[in-house]
């Protein structure tokens, strides 16, 4: 019989529809063809972007020019920019604002063929510490109150390019889906004077039955009340409210993010996918009710009309068995 779940965080609820239930074969995607061609990504190219905001590369190399293992810059087609004034204004019931605000991408290989689940685990760390260093950068404008950091895998997630790369935009109001979490979690915290995150790891790792990874330092899990198949978590084991580094390292959670893609990858034949970072606004960064976390949400199912009608989702298969097929994958 199909099942209703409650996500106890957003009150929202999904649809497990245990009578459609499929294994994860029934979800790989075609093959993606490479589409070649020019990529303005790629070592040699950098005269097509944008001039860096960050880049690794040996200590004496020329900025905006070769040798780099990561670059950042703005995008070249940004929703938001960084020059202006907000100058808010109310229109009747209407308010409105410029759309101020950053929008960078970030490269995270010169290598063209690799992906984050492949590349080098000291270059994921790479990218980690590159997300963090610009969150940093950003902070320091006043005019913004968050940055959401994502990426989109393949063409069903939203990629217009090849390479791999993550975005991130940076913001003057916090989102409205980050607003619903943060009360959420502020509602749980004020009943019960605990983190209702660390209170799910806890379960989790007692119950076990939807645990996909773990190390020392992190939990990833099938969360119970999953919007698609195969959503997978991300949480610090310890509550920690904003993203950062666990004492100055990002190598654990380099290692546990790494091997959850490859789960994915070997589970269902590399498929799109996209994740965000959730973190706490900037205005209220260490606090006791929020943990920062990481979706990742392949892309298998399509968003349709109950869905976008209803704001319930439907999810051919329940969490415990894609936990257990990740598990199952041997990384």
């Amino acid at each position: 019989m199909p099942e209703l779940r409650k996500d106890p965080i957003l009150g929202r609820w999904v649809i497990i529809s245990v009578e459609r239930g499929k294994r994860p074969t029934d979800f790989v995607s075609p093959a993606q063809r490479k589409k070649g061609g020019f990529c303005p990504f790629c070592p040699g190219n950098e005269y097509t972007t944008p001039a860096e905001t960050l880049a690794f590369r040996p200590e004496g190399m020329k900025p905006n020019a070769g040798g780099w293992t990561l670059r950042a810059m703005p995008n070249k087609f940004p929703a938001l920019q960084i020059a202006g004034d907000l100058l808010r204004q109310g229109e009747g019931l209407y308010d409105r604002m410029n759309g101020i605000g950053a929008h960078e991408v970030i490269i995270e290989t010169p290598d063209h063929s690799l992906s984050l689940a492949t590349i080098e685990p000291k270059a994921m760390e790479d990218v980690l510490w590159a997300y963090y260093m610009r969150l940093a950068d950003l902070k320091k404008d006043t005019r913004l109150k968050y940055v959401l950091i994502f990426k989109n895998e393949g063409d069903a997630a939203g990629a217009t390019l090849e390479h791999t790369h993550t975005q991130l935009i940076a913001m003057p109001i916090v989102p409205r889906t980050v607003r619903d979490e943060l009360k959420g979690a502020r509602d749980h915290y004020d009943i019960r004077e605990r983190c209702i995150f660390c209170d799910i790891i806890r379960q989790e790792l007692s119950d076990g039955r939807r645990a996909v990874s773990e190390n020392e330092n992190y939990l990833a899990i099938a969360p119970f009340a999953p919007r698609s198949p195969f959503e997978t978590w991300i949480l610090p084991k310890t509550h920690a409210s904003a993203f950062g580094p666990i004492r100055q390292s990002f190598s654990s959670l380099a290692g546990i993010f790494q091997r959850v893609l490859k789960q994915l990858d070997k589970t269902l034949d590399v498929p799109p996918y996209n994740f965000v970072i959730h973190t706490s606004p900037f205005n209220d960064e260490n606090n006791e009710y929020y943990h920062w976390h990481i979706e990742i949400m392949p892309k298998l199912t399509k968003i349709a009309g109950f869905e976008w009608g209803s704001g319930f989702y439907i999810n051919p298969i329940p969490p415990e068995d894609a936990a257990k097929f990740m598990r199952e994958a041997g990384i």
